[in-house]
């Protein structure tokens, strides 16, 4: 067992964490990996928006189909109208998700991205539960940072997009940022800093930056290769993220998960050499007597799929299996340094899921911590079995107000959805609207899966066990998967997010400013945003 605390120097209490401020040495004392290297003689860039208008919408300035944002148009007179001549020249019009690179327009910077914006009075589509202003922002900035970052700019400016900030701070930080950790010094380039350029709203642009940083260390977590992330490497990351800022980590070794009788957590782990590891995460930010919210996360960092082996080709991929688990540590790193007035426990159950003699084998009956008998029907469904001991763990010590579980839990949500949204279970309607106006905001939307009696019927339909891991099917395995999970949450407020297709590999065309074939983090920033609402509608 291992526990960290805050330094005391830094602070002089847990108690009084709320009291701080937002401020950029928080940042940087929390996310300072993501730093640019010190030393480069600064090659700065800066990124201004331009809007698609028709016709009959313009107004005075310019002819075609563009309208400059208020900043671009500052600029614009700044250069004597250059700008305004270039973008005539390449056709009047820059579409959403494309950026012009121009060179030699003022003597301070090295390059200027002129980036497509779409329509100007963009809002909120309930159809699409998309914050279209916001997302159009994101994409922006980080098309237009992306650009200068290839012509080796090493200090990006951006500008405020008509006053969405914190968007534009998002999505430049979110395209900017690369894993390359394990790449030849020589091999990596240089990730750019990032700075607001013209506008006087810095607490907007760092609570954007560190969204965006909070996903990319999920990122980073999610694309490690699985030997550097074992069970207990991922434990050290959490360790090292979450200590200076201020958050107890607890981490619980195999003798003290047998003691609370998790076996069927250590049944998924027995066939593997790694041991396992819980990992128990506090943020206070509210008063001592107040309920946390739990969060749990699947914590399996190699999943080959046990005896029911899955096939070679994509395997690869599973090294993202603790997906969940990443989202909650950068979460709860964000939020702290967000000072929410809420309090937090992260509950990570951590393993491999791999074959050898010891492993779990189709067909075996194993016990919950509860006393439940579960029947494993396929071992390539370990997401289950793991998550049900840490839900009743996380329900029955904490007595929580909340409780949420992340997990890359079922390929048939990936089928559903793709990578367009992460799947949500709620058992409250209530819920549902607080984690669907969270991801209309961020622009990582969500999408509600029912919790019919159907499903939990199917699970527990079972001869020889009280439920199985599988159900009877065929079809419906993300609904399946949720019933059997709400068996081990039986009362109070509950989510569960399945983020299989939104969690791991970003596909081509997905999301502008992340990058293809590279993990995603998602959805980190629309789970900081919910606990933000609920802090607010809840405190």
């Amino acid at each position: 067992m291992f526990s960290c605390f805050f330094d005391m120097a830094l602070q002089t209490s847990l108690k009084s964490r709320h009291l701080l401020r937002l401020n950029a040495r928080s940042i940087q004392r929390c996310f300072s990996e993501d730093a640019a290297p010190g030393g480069a003689a600064q090659k700065k860039g800066l990124v201004l928006g331009v809007y698609h208008v028709q016709d009959a919408q313009l107004g005075g300035e310019g002819g075609g189909e563009y309208k400059f944002t208020p900043t671009a148009s500052a600029f614009n007179k700044q250069t004597g109208g250059r700008l305004e001549e270039l973008i005539k020249e390449a056709g009047g019009r820059i579409p959403k998700g494309k950026a012009l690179v121009y060179h030699n327009l003022d003597p301070e910077f090295f390059a200027v991205a002129l980036s497509g914006l779409d329509k100007e009075n963009a809002e909120v589509n309930t159809s699409e539960q998309l914050d279209e202003a916001k997302e159009n922002v994101r994409v922006a900035a980080g098309v237009g940072a992306y650009e200068l970052r290839k012509t080796g700019v090493n200090h990006i400016l951006v500008e405020s997009f008509n006053d969405q900030v914190e968007a534009a701070a998002e999505g430049a930080g979110l395209a900017v940022w690369r894993y390359q950790d394990n790449k030849a010094k020589e091999d990596q380039k240089p990730i750019p800093t990032l700075e607001l350029y013209s506008d006087p709203d810095k607490a907007s642009w760092l609570r954007g930056i560190n969204k965006a940083d909070a996903q990319n260390f999920a990122r980073k977590l999610s694309d490690s290769p699985p030997n550097l992330m074992t069970p207990s490497l991922f434990a050290k990351a959490t360790v090292d993220a979450l200590c200076p800022c201020g958050i107890t980590v607890e981490i619980r070794d195999k003798e003290w998960i047998e003691s609370k009788n998790m076996t069927a957590f250590l049944t998924v782990a027995r066939g593997s050499c790694e041991l396992p590891l819980l990992l128990e995460l506090g943020y206070c930010g509210g008063g001592q007597e107040e309920k946390p919210i739990v969060l749990v996360g699947k914590g399996v960092t190699f999943d080959s799929g046990g005896l029911c082996l899955k096939p070679c080709k994509g395997m690869m991929e599973f090294r993202a299996d603790m997906a969940g688990a990443a989202v909650i540590v950068a979460t709860l790193r964000a939020i702290s340094i967000l000072n929410l007035p809420v309090n937090v426990t992260g509950i990570i159950p951590l393993c491999e899921n791999m074959p050898s003699g010891m492993a779990v084998k189709p067909g075996d009956l194993v016990r919950a911590s509860n006393g439940r008998a579960i029947l494993v029907d396929n071992t390539d469904r370990e997401g289950e079995l793991i998550l049900a001991d840490a839900l009743l763990y996380g329900v029955n010590n904490f007595k929580p107000k909340m409780v949420m579980d992340i997990a890359t839990l079922s390929s048939g949500m990936r089928t559903a959805l793709g990578s367009a949204a992460s799947g949500v279970f709620a058992s409250t309607d209530s819920l549902w609207k607080e984690i669907s106006e969270a991801g209309t905001s961020t622009g990582d939307r969500v999408w509600r899966f029912p919790l019919w009696k159907q499903f939990s019927n199917k699970v527990t339909h079972t001869t020889f066990a009280d439920i199985s891991n599988v159900g009877l099917g065929p079809g419906g395995d993300p609904c399946l998967a949720a019933a059997f999970l709400r068996e081990f949450v039986p009362c109070g407020d509950w989510i569960h997010m399945d983020i299989t297709g939104s969690g791991k590999l970003q596909g081509k065309g997905d999301v502008p400013y992340l990058v293809e074939g590279r993990m995603t983090g998602r959805p980190t920033r629309t789970v900081i945003q919910f606990l933000t609402q609920f802090a607010k509608t809840h405190h």
